[in-house]
Formats: C-alpha cells, sequence, structure tokens
C-alpha cells in the first residue's frame, strides 16, 4: 500500500496512537523519533524509517525498509550502539550514509536528548536523597490502637504469671511434675536469694519387736527393791508395821530408756497391783501379783 494512502487514512479518520492536545497533536507510537504527528515523523505511514530505543539503559538503533514490508516479524532491524557518544555517532553514520538528511538528523538529536538524561540518571542514582513517604492517618491510629492492646495484654500476662507463682511457692497445687523447666528455674533463683529454708525433719522409723516376759519378771522385782528379811520384820511392831505396810504405797525406781521402750513398744499397756500379807505363824510375806 502506498504510504500517502495510509498517511490520508490515519490523518483524517482514526489513529489509537494520536493524542490531540490543546498545544498540538502528539504520537504514543514507541518507534517514533520525535514524538510529534506528522508525515516525516509517522512509523507507519513510511516505508522507510529508522529510530533510537533504550532497553535497559542500553541504546539500540532500529531501521525499517520497505524490502522486509511482508515479513512483520522481521521487519524491524537492529543495532547495539555502543556507550561512547562518539562511537555511537560513527555507528549511526555508517548504517544511515544514504538514507534522507532529516532523518539522520532526527535520530541524531534523539541520541544525544536520551546520552544526557542517562547522564542525569546516573547522578541521581549516585546522590543520596531524603525519600518522603506519606503516613496516613488511620493506618497510625489502628497502630496505635494494636500497641495499647498488646500492652494491656503483657502485663494480664505478667500479673497471672506472678500469681501462679506465688501460689506455686504456698503450694496450693502440691507436686506438679509438667510445670515448664524455664518457670521452674526462675523459681529457684528466687528461691536462692531468701533463706534456706530449715531442713526436714526425719521421722521417727517404728519397729515391733517380740517382748521378753523372763526380762519384765526381773526388772518388777529390780523396782520392788528384792525380799525382805525376816529378822527385820521382827523387830518392828506388828500392829504398825501391817497398817503402814497395807496404807503405804510401794515406791518404784525410775526405769531406763531402754527398758521402757522394750515394755511399750507392739505390747498393750498393763496396769500393775500388788498387794503384800503377813501370817502370824509363819511370819513370812507373801506378794501376789496380779
Amino acid at each position: 500500500m502506498s504510504d500517502d494512502v495510509i498517511w490520508h487514512c490515519i490523518r483524517h479518520n482514526h489513529c489509537s496512537f494520536m493524542a490531540k492536545i490543546t498545544t498540538g497533536i502528539f504520537c504514543r507510537n514507541p518507534y517514533n523519533a520525535t514524538g510529534i504527528c506528522n508525515r516525516s515523523s509517522c512509523p507507519l505511514a513510511n516505508s522507510r524509517y529508522a529510530t533510537i530505543r533504550d532497553h535497559d539503559g542500553i541504546f539500540y538503533l532500529y531501521m525499517k525498509t520497505a524490502e522486509r514490508a511482508h515479513l512483520p516479524n522481521k521487519l524491524w532491524e537492529r543495532v547495539k550502539l555502543p556507550r561512547n557518544y562518539e562511537k555511537a555517532m560513527e555507528v549511526i553514520n555508517k548504517h544511515l550514509e544514504f538514507w534522507p538528511k532529516l532523518l539522520v538528523h532526527k535520530i541524531k538529536q534523539r541520541l544525544t536528548k536520551m546520552t544526557q538524561y542517562r547522564i542525569r540518571m546516573r547522578k541521581l542514582q549516585l546522590k543520596v536523597r531524603e525519600k518522603v513517604m506519606t503516613m496516613p492517618r488511620k493506618e497510625t491510629q489502628r497502630h496505635l490502637r494494636r500497641m495499647d492492646k498488646a500492652e494491656k495484654a503483657a502485663q494480664l500476662e505478667k500479673n497471672i504469671e506472678s500469681e501462679l507463682k506465688e501460689r506455686l511457692k504456698k503450694g496450693v497445687y502440691g507436686d506438679i511434675y509438667n510445670y515448664p523447666f524455664k518457670e521452674f528455674d526462675t523459681i529457684l533463683e528466687m528461691e536462692k536469694d531468701d533463706v534456706a529454708p530449715a531442713e526436714e525433719e526425719e521421722e521417727e522409723e517404728v519397729e515391733y519387736v517380740e517382748g521378753d516376759d523372763e526380762m519384765d519378771d526381773m526388772e518388777d522385782i529390780e523396782d520392788f527393791g528384792g525380799i525382805p528379811d525376816d529378822d527385820d520384820d521382827d523387830n518392828d511392831d506388828g500392829d504398825t508395821d501391817e497398817d503402814d505396810l497395807s496404807d503405804e504405797p510401794v515406791a518404784k525406781k525410775p526405769k531406763g530408756r531402754g527398758s521402757v521402750l522394750r515394755s511399750n513398744i507392739g505390747k498393750k499397756s498393763k496396769k500393775l497391783i500388788t498387794e503384800v500379807e503377813r501370817d502370824d505363824d509363819t511370819g513370812i510375806r507373801r506378794r501376789t501379783r496380779m
């Protein structure tokens, strides 16, 4: 199709890349060399066209010819330009030697502008600047409310922990075997600061042994001081002795600690009743034990 027909359709009918504003008519096509919508700058209405594009800081020279118009996937030929400005100009002059001078001049102007803004970008990246960030009022208030709630929850947890520790010290829960080790260590450290508690008294072991009757009889005889002789009884008055012996209780010697333990352990307590009698005929004192 002729370039004049394409331009007539684009200019007077509809073009998706055209942007009309009060200052003029501009083109949003990325292959446009000047950004202005006119006949010489339109990449669609020119079968022979060239421009420069930037890909991640690297400049490329794009060229379109009429011989590749039937191959849309190979329509544009791309040549990488060096980073040096003078060498890039030499590459442009080499590839666009027989192209229209006006188009070559526009491409060189585009290369100059793109090199200048690339230098400014590098300087801005190296320069340290403060980044201004907006803080929405609702988010700040929400953050403050959450902070208050978190502080209250932390205070409540601390109070609960202190109360549980106090109860554990007092022995309210008894023996807790699955108590966490960290809290248990903290309690032990707190107890080290306090005075060490007194050692628990050892429980007395109680043993039950079998009593010995012969030993008990011998101890009873020792308590009564033995049997008195007949000569001593004759010297005393008969009436007074009988009354004294019948009225006065017999004195007992205190038993030792070992005999008390042997007699008490494993046996029921027994009451000992003694009676003393004197026969007039024989003059012998007899003792009966119940």
